[in-house]
């Protein structure tokens, strides 16, 4: 059930965070598939830099929205030097 709700809140992740970070090209589908992937990174690296926001839902999904931005920033960044 964990894991569920892990996809649930980095699809919603992965949608916000295409809609901050503009010009990504990715979709929709992209967007939150990257969600997905930045949610789990920032699941496990943002505790390790000592950033927490709580233990609620939201708190969850602002955690993930800011791995996703994270890493939806790196993607960009790697695919317009490639």
């Amino acid at each position: 059930m964990h894991f569920i709700v892990w996809l649930i809140i980095g699809g919603l992740a992965g949608w916000i965070a295409g809609l901050i970070v503009q010009g990504t090209g990715f979709g929709l589908i992209g967007d939150i598939v990257i969600g997905i992937v930045g949610a789990f990174i920032a699941g496990w690296l943002l505790p390790l830099v000592g950033f927490h926001v709580g233990t609620h839902f939201v708190s969850s999904v602002v955690d993930a929205v800011i791995g996703a931005v994270i890493f939806l920033f790196v993607i960009g960044a790697v695919k317009r030097v490639i």
